[in-house]
């Protein structure tokens, strides 16, 4: 079970780190752009880590507020759910 859950994690995480570098690239290439929902749905599904992580990497999506306030909205939820599962868990 718990190779499973790291597995996703690494999986979940690499996506959403490699989805901030190709949408920085169609940016700066005048490309078809990755949605917002998108970038924040992939970090929601457990892959802050890697949003932030690509964010800082590439220099993207770093100025944009809007964007940064609902990031940082997903990883407190995100950490929120984490804390509360573990909780159920090991009381």
């Amino acid at each position: 079970m718990k190779a499973v859950v790291i597995g996703y994690l690494v999986l979940v995480n690499t996506v959403a780190f490699v989805a901030f570098g190709w949408d920085k690239h169609a940016a700066r290439t005048g490309r078809s752009r990755t949605p917002e929902k998108r970038l924040l749905l992939y970090a929601f599904l457990f892959g802050a880590p890697g949003a932030w992580a690509g964010s800082r990497a590439f220099r993207h999506k770093t100025v944009k507020r809007s964007f940064r306030i609902k990031l940082i909205a997903v990883t407190a939820l995100e950490i929120a759910i984490l804390v509360g599962g573990l909780w159920f868990a090991y009381r």
